[in-house]
């Protein structure tokens, strides 16, 4: 299928002048959209403009130009239907082989606060109908929608004088895919309009961010998708991403972002292995790495504030995957970007907090949707005491500090910890015995005592039993949901032992 003729239509004129220069000097004969046109003459390129093909105008300020039957009868004709060759022919119409349309730039008006009018007008109309009937009739007709693809077009047409079908139909797929994921942002909008009704199909319009270095497992291939997160995340040195890289990062500002004071907190395999808070950032260090000194080998550390050179000294000792900051003096990053393979992290907390929305996995079969577990200020005025004993006020902020760091942990999770650091973390086990049994035996590897300690669960006690062996342990109080069938045996244990407990009423299961 040579390409004779081109319709050309962009909001983005810069690019395609260059696109339509070159398809010129390979005698493609041009036409463009009115705006496209008037561009490309001043550039000097031959073209007819659409009104000129029709004989009809824009009208209604532009909402209509290239919707016409000249046009798409051109676009949709099936060139090995007698019928068809023949209809164009009574009716006048040349067939257009090469359409190469750039929509209206909608996404880029997404940071007005309310959808007003001038958004509505964004809203493209004319530009995805072209490049639908263009991809339909991929067997023909090549749909260009993306300036990235100009070169590989004019290459293919100097070598082969013409586009092989083969990418004719990659492109026809991209077309359609960008067509709905358009349609998905507008969609997106539209319903964040103060509609709160469940919708029936979930669209969700994801450009491709980077081809990461291998998936889960190096046999397993993996791809980043997203047009916000290389504003949430700036690497600033080290290896390239990986899948897991990836996943670690994100577990680790979801946690760090639950913090207000100076914080440090490392990760393993996106499972805390300590926190510690002090308005001296090496201190902080120093107690989140004594909560699991050996854990944290080829793992993430993350701070709340700018990581200066002292507490870089002290991480540059460590072999670790990722730290992440929202910001590096000089100093620091001189000395961590030493370590060649490191990577280093700058992250974005006001936009981070703005993507705290919705989570989704992908299932068999499906993918599973839920709004987001936020990090939001402790509302500990509805926390209640439930045991004879009320909590001291040291124990009130080791609670406060335990239940930030517990819904990070996988379930079923247990959180030792004293006002401003954990001592132990047991998580991902199938019983919540299991999970203070794994919690007390880490903390006596590395050598820390749970005497006057605090306890967080994630869910509720369904026995006395966890209770009972984190009191002989060394807790003295204990924050949890609340709501099993046997809290007031739970309760009586506690009580049993002059220990203090408090309901939250919140249950942070992390599956």
């Amino acid at each position: 299928m040579r390409v004779r003729r081109a319709l050309l239509s962009a909001w983005r004129k810069d690019e395609i002048v260059e696109f339509a220069r070159q398809l010129s000097q390979l005698g493609v004969e041009l036409l463009a959209s009115d705006g496209t046109a008037q561009v490309l003459r001043s550039a000097g390129i031959p073209v007819q403009a659409v009104s000129e093909l029709t004989g009809f105008p824009p009208i209604l300020d532009g909402r209509v130009k290239t919707l016409h039957p000249l046009i798409h009868a051109a676009l949709l004709v099936r060139r090995d239907v007698p019928e068809h060759m023949e209809q164009l022919q009574r009716f006048g119409v040349e067939p257009i082989d090469l359409v190469a349309v750039d929509f209206y730039p909608f996404e880029q008006a997404l940071g007005s606060s309310e959808l007003d009018a001038g958004m509505l007008e964004l809203i493209d109309i004319g530009g995805p109908a072209l490049v639908r009937a263009a991809a339909k009739n991929y067997p023909w007709v090549t749909v260009v929608v993306q300036p990235a693809q100009y070169g590989e077009v004019v290459a293919l047409l100097r070598e082969h004088g013409e586009v092989p079908e083969a990418v004719r139909r990659r492109y026809a797929a991209e077309a359609f895919a960008r067509t709905a994921a358009y349609d998905a942002i507008v969609a997106s909008v539209l319903r964040a309009d103060g509609n709160t009704h469940t919708p029936q199909w979930w669209v969700q319009a994801l450009p491709l961010a980077q081809e990461l270095r291998y998936g889960e497992n190096p046999h397993q291939r993996g791809w980043l998708y997203g047009s916000d997160y290389g504003r949430c995340f700036q690497q600033l040195h080290g290896k390239e991403l990986s899948y897991n890289n990836v996943l670690d990062a994100d577990a680790a500002v979801r946690l760090i972002l639950e913090f207000e004071v100076p914080t440090v907190a490392i990760l393993k395999h996106t499972a805390p292995c300590g926190v510690g808070s002090d308005e001296d950032l090496v201190k902080a260090w120093e107690k989140a790495w004594a909560s699991d000194p050996i854990s944290p080998f080829g793992g993430v550390v993350v701070v709340n504030c700018p990581l200066g050179a002292e507490l870089a000294e002290r991480l540059a000792s460590v072999f670790l995957e990722q730290v992440l900051a929202p910001d590096f003096s000089e100093e620091a990053l001189a000395l961590l970007q030493r370590k060649r393979n490191l990577r280093l992290l700058r992250y974005n907390e006001p936009l981070l907090r703005q993507q705290w929305q919705q989570d989704f996995r992908s299932i068999l079969g499906g993918v599973l949707i839920q709004t987001s577990d936020v990090a939001v200020p402790l509302r500990t005025e509805e926390w209640r005491v439930v045991t004879q004993r009320e909590p001291t006020p040291a124990e009130w902020e080791a609670l406060r500090f335990a239940w930030r760091v517990v819904k990070h942990v996988k379930s079923n999770a247990i959180v030792f910890a004293g006002p401003d650091r954990t001592l132990a973390i047991g998580g991902g086990q199938p019983s919540r015995l299991d999970a203070v049994r794994v919690a007390v035996r880490k903390a006596q590897e590395s050598g820390l005592s749970l005497s006057g300690s605090v306890v967080a669960s994630d869910a509720f006690f369904p026995f006395p039993d966890a209770i009972e062996e984190a009191i002989a342990a060394g807790a003295t109080a204990v924050v949890q949901p609340g709501g099993s069938v046997r809290d007031a045996e739970v309760v009586a244990a506690a009580d049993a032992h002059g220990v203090a407990m408090v309901f939250t009423g919140t249950r942070h299961f992390r599956h």
